[in-house]
């Protein structure tokens, strides 16, 4: 082994992209969660320590996510004689909607992959981070995982079999608001509809054909222009407060998209100017405030990189 002790970060997430739910996502530079591994003598995974999670996540090995896909992989590949020492340090909220799940299984992966000199490539680590996810969340899903672990944005183009394809990364700001507000993921996928009506199926399918056409001819016009959800945004916006009047001052100072980051409470826009992207995040925190709801605010590139070493 090259190392016996190992320091990593991996990144938060933004799911759905308005219109792709459950297919498009892509990773942002912050917030994000950093976790110290090391190899010690006695078999097992044992998470030492969780710093930044107001107590909430279990340091129960089979019940978090970040011990859940390192485990897996030891088994996978026979090493059950590892033993495995964990520290992870949450730097992002929980329940965002940035997938915070995410960030944890995919920085367990990647560090255990180091650790054991990458016997696994990335694309074979994806399915053990969809574990971790499954244990967070009930559902598997790879639209916060992928972008988290290959960086960029990502589409699930499906998952029997399992087939992500990268998208080309535009050079773009993602401003991201976490209202202070409880949605829980599982709630905010039970409040979705079963059926759909055909003419809004054909809207959506027009706006995420567009939206991935766009990145690939790197047209933020067009990018903009697909930034519609006709399906699922108009039932989740609901759950966050004053979301239209928000989309409506961002859309207005020159943001590309306004959407939900994943089931949410998060917002995010993206802006092809940073100090435009500053100036609607802080607007925008002061229109919360005046309703008596704090949040935290980042600004960031997108990540291209997914995890990486400290």
């Amino acid at each position: 082994m090259s190392s016996k002790s190992i320091k990593v970060y991996a990144p938060a997430t933004v799911a759905n992209v308005v219109c792709g739910f459950d297919i498009l996502g892509f990773a942002v530079n912050e917030p994000g969660d950093e976790l110290i591994m090391d190899l010690c003598d006695k078999p097992g995974v044992v998470i030492s320590s969780i710093e930044g999670d107001g107590g909430k996540l279990p340091l129960d090995a089979d019940r978090n996510t970040v011990a859940a896909g390192v485990k897996s992989i030891l088994k996978q590949l026979g090493r059950e004689d590892i033993g495995v020492k964990l520290k992870l340090k949450k730097k992002m909220p929980l329940g965002s909607g940035l997938g915070s799940s995410a960030a944890s299984s995919v920085a367990g992966i990647f560090a255990i992959n180091e650790l054991l000199d990458r016997p696994l490539s990335k694309e074979e680590l994806l399915p053990f981070a969809m574990e971790g996810e499954a244990l967070a969340c009930g559902h598997g899903h790879a639209d916060n995982v992928a972008p988290a672990l290959f960086g960029g944005f990502t589409l699930i183009k499906s998952y029997e079999p399992l087939e992500v394809i990268a998208l080309p990364v535009p050079n773009l700001y993602c401003a991201l608001l976490y209202p202070h507000v409880d949605v829980p993921t599982r709630d905010a996928r039970q409040i979705i509809r079963s059926k759909v009506l055909l003419k809004d199926a054909v809207t959506q399918w027009g706006n995420i054909a567009g939206l991935i056409s766009a990145l690939y001819l790197g047209d933020y016009d067009l990018l903009g222009r697909c930034m519609k959800d006709v399906i699922v945004e108009p039932i989740r916006s609901m759950l966050i407060p004053e979301f239209y009047k928000m989309k409506e001052i961002a859309m207005h100072h020159g943001a590309l998209g306004f959407g939900i980051s994943g089931s949410g409470p998060t917002v995010f826009s993206l802006f092809r100017s940073p100090d435009d992207a500053q100036r609607v995040l802080l607007t925008l925190q002061q229109v919360l405030l005046d309703k008596g709801i704090a949040s935290n605010i980042y600004l960031s590139e997108i990540n291209k990189n997914g995890p990486v070493i400290l």
